[in-house]
């Protein structure tokens, strides 16, 4: 991809599911972006797809035309009420579109999403050896905030998890449910 200028974000539809799913498996071969060990289905992932709501939890994508460049995703933290404030980040961008900028241009989108959402802290839970999406969260001011020393085992090799950070402020959310 040549200008990811030509982006449109918009939240995903159920039609967009099998390619982030193509996305997301894309990913797994080369154990720096999941902890999934093998290929994940549409029909698993329904359940994940449906949790994700435009007014609280949304999973964008941005595409060209009618092809998907790259999702995110907003999901909770730690599932208590407490936490309903915070919000993990999830970004995956598909091969032919990384290093273009597209996943600038979704972080960037999901951060101005944050106020809206009531999201006042959002928290990414990177491998410590997936340099390129450590240098795109602290891109947008993300700091290390916690690091797990070998808590997964890719292909036989411990993998430590850096958590990184970034508060943006803003009201106290209203308890939900």
């Amino acid at each position: 991809m040549e200008n990811p200028g030509t982006l449109e974000i918009a939240f995903a539809r159920l039609e967009d599911l099998p390619a982030i799913v193509d996305i997301y498996n894309s990913t797994i071969a080369g154990r720096r972006a999941t902890a999934d060990l093998e290929p994940v289905t549409v029909e698993s992932r329904l359940p994940w797809f449906k949790a994700h709501t435009p007014d609280r939890r949304p999973l964008w994508v941005a595409k060209q035309g009618e092809t998907v460049a790259g999702w995110a995703s907003l999901s909770d933290f730690y599932g208590r009420p407490a936490y309903n404030g915070t919000a993990e980040i999830s970004i995956y961008v598909s091969e032919a579109c990384r290093g273009s900028g597209v996943g600038s241009l979704l972080v960037e989108h999901a951060i101005a999403e944050c106020p809206r959402l009531g999201v006042n802290t959002l928290l990414g839970f990177v491998f410590a050896h997936n340099e390129p999406s450590l240098r795109l969260l602290r891109k947008f001011g993300f700091e290390a905030w916690g690091h797990y020393p070998k808590v997964a085992v890719l292909d036989g090799v411990e993998r430590d998890l850096t958590v990184l950070g970034k508060r943006l402020g803003g009201p106290v959310p209203p308890a939900i449910g």
